[in-house]
């Protein structure tokens, strides 16, 4: 039903039209179904004022519940400009211009006041008191039935996540999207993965945490220009960015195969309550342990948590040399002297508080590397010599291994009851001896669960189990062999990330200097495990500043 307009004051001409169409989804938009109709009821409608339609202006595929609208803003500033080509808009309905009662309200006064009037072809128009009143109550509908239909699309959304079904119109790096059935004319879709993506993010994860061969593990920029240079782009053609590559290297869904639904409002980007997200299964891409190293390295990596001079400077053994007198930083200065410069370890404790904190020392920067590194590599990278650094370690957790063997038993002698049980059970049912009623199945599915929570726990115990048996004689002397290439061979960044992965902490003195490290954390590296962050002295190795050993310090150190 359409209603009549009144007439626009006419100044001798016919008046200039512009039509503003619209649909709210690209759906919409691809099926040219709602548009050409606007189109034809509006042209008519001009046609039958003896208007001219001079321009239009379609909006495919977005919402009038704001402004956000770029061909939306585009009319605004031609009909505010003095060479407009149109004297009135045209719009199908009120909710084709705006879903937001007052925003419409204003946006259609400040248009009058530049001439330009707004007409509904469906809907009653005018500057009559009774239809301005009847034209705000119809864009306060319009926006709570806008409101409405968000709530149940949502509400829709939801239980098609809680089935298992993929959302999202575009997969995520890694996936595409298969149809997984349909229901009516409604197509359900899952995600499965995408080989060739799949293994371009395998490959980010595997830059970042091992490097490509050449140097250590890259940085999140650092992996954004490695991949940029050697031609890998986004689904779109685009190059990686940092942002988008940090939120690739956070992502747990690519681990845990559960993806997030709804747990950021798509509008206003807010964080949903955590206890309505629902995670969607997806075949997982990586390793959990692999993430789980990426997230270590990421926090410690992190500018609030470790200074980005420690990570990404050229220095060698900053972020790990500290004054042994006052605890501060030893960090980098410089001095030129006949044209010739000299760079050393001061003190910043000295430095930035005075003499009266710390007397302060300063060591050649050469002299220091060189030092540490070929220390490190006497002292600690000499196989026989780490294996019996472990060996109390191993000691140890032999002793916990005989434990839990002894419990792995117990839970094998668990699993067979409860499964011969249950073959039992399932026995008496097929010759008839019970029936299956309602106790019977509440019986059964207990067994069920209990056994499926043994076998849970054994296969838990296995994995651990694996770990820890890692570290062995061959996996050391492979260890020790590529330290030793990585320390002579490597550039700055790579010597300094696995200096950094086997040392936490090396204190300089006026006669020695020490080296401080954790064998839990040597072992969890040389087992291919993340290694924990601490601070624990697990083995100090001591040398005069003049680079011999001190055999009555090594001495003392020896491990029992």
């Amino acid at each position: 039903m359409s209603f009549k307009s009144p007439p626009i004051p006419n100044d001798g001409g016919p008046r200039r039209a512009a039509l503003y169409l619209r649909v709210s989804t690209g759906r919409q938009a691809a099926g040219d179904v709602s548009i050409p109709s606007q189109r034809d009821l509006n042209q008519r409608y001009c046609d039958a004022h003896g208007w001219i339609v001079t321009t239009e202006f379609v909006e495919p595929g977005a919402s009038a519940t704001d402004d956000r609208r770029p061909v939306f803003q585009r009319m605004l500033e031609e009909a505010a400009s003095p060479d407009r080509r149109f004297d009135v808009i045209c719009v199908h309905a009120f909710s084709r211009f705006y879903r937001n009662g007052a925003e419409m309200e204003l946006t259609i006064r400040r248009l009058r006041k530049l001439g330009v009037e707004v007409i509904s072809v469906t809907q009653p128009t005018g500057d009559d008191p009774s239809q301005e009143l009847m034209r705000q109550i119809i864009g306060v509908f319009d926006e709570y039935t806008s409101r409405e239909n968000g709530k149940n699309v949502i509400r829709s959304m939801r239980e098609s996540a809680k089935q298992g079904f993929w959302n999202g119109a575009r997969a995520p790096l890694g996936y595409r999207i298969i149809e997984s059935e349909r229901r009516g004319s409604k197509i359900k879709k899952r995600l499965d993965i995408d080989p060739v993506e799949a293994e371009t993010l395998r490959l980010i994860f595997r830059l970042y945490t091992e490097g490509d061969g050449h140097s250590g593990p890259l940085g999140v920029k650092d992996t954004c220009k490695w991949l940029n240079s050697h031609g890998y782009r986004t689904r779109l053609g685009s190059t990686f960015g940092v942002g988008p590559l940090h939120k690739i290297l956070t992502n747990a869904g690519y681990a845990t195969g559960k993806w997030p639904f709804g747990k950021r409002d798509s509008r206003t980007g807010q964080l949903h309550d955590p206890s309505l997200v629902i995670y969607v299964p997806v075949p997982p891409l990586i390793p959990l342990g692999l993430f789980e190293r990426v997230q270590a390295r990421l926090a410690m990596n992190n500018p609030r948590v470790t200074p980005p001079r420690v990570v990404n400077g050229p220095t060698l053994l900053t972020g790990l040399a500290t004054c042994a007198s006052c605890g501060a930083s030893m960090t980098r200065t410089g001095t030129t002297r006949r044209q010739k410069s000299y760079t050393y370890y001061s003190c910043s404790g000295c430095h930035r508080k005075g003499k009266s904190v710390c007397k302060g020392r300063h060591v050649p920067m050469p002299k220091l590397d060189k030092l540490v590194l070929q220390n490190v590599k006497e002292q600690l990278l000499a196989p026989e010599r780490l294996a019996g650094i472990l060996e109390a370690l191993m000691d140890q957790r032999s002793q916990k291994d005989q434990a839990v063997a002894d419990r792995c038993k117990g839970l094998q002698s668990e699993l067979s009851e409860k499964k011969d049980k249950l073959a039992r059970l399932y026995r008496a049912i097929e010759d008839g001896v019970v029936d299956l009623d309602a106790d019977l199945k509440e019986r059964i599915q207990t067994l069920k669960n209990e056994r499926d929570i043994i076998q849970v726990t054994l296969d838990r115990i296995e994995t651990q189990g694996r770990q820890s048996s890692n570290v062995t004689p061959e996996r050391i002397e492979a260890f020790t062999r590529l330290m030793r290439e990585k320390l002579d061979t490597g550039d700055t960044q790579a010597r300094k990330a696995y200096l950094r992965s086997v040392i936490s902490r090396i204190e300089v003195d006026d006669q020695k200097i020490s080296i401080i490290g954790e064998k839990a954390t040597i072992a969890d590296v040389i087992a291919g495990r993340q290694a924990q962050a601490g601070n624990v002295r697990g083995f100090v190795r001591k040398w005069r500043d003049l680079g011999e050993s001190n055999p009555s310090l090594l001495r003392e150190r020896q491990p029992s």
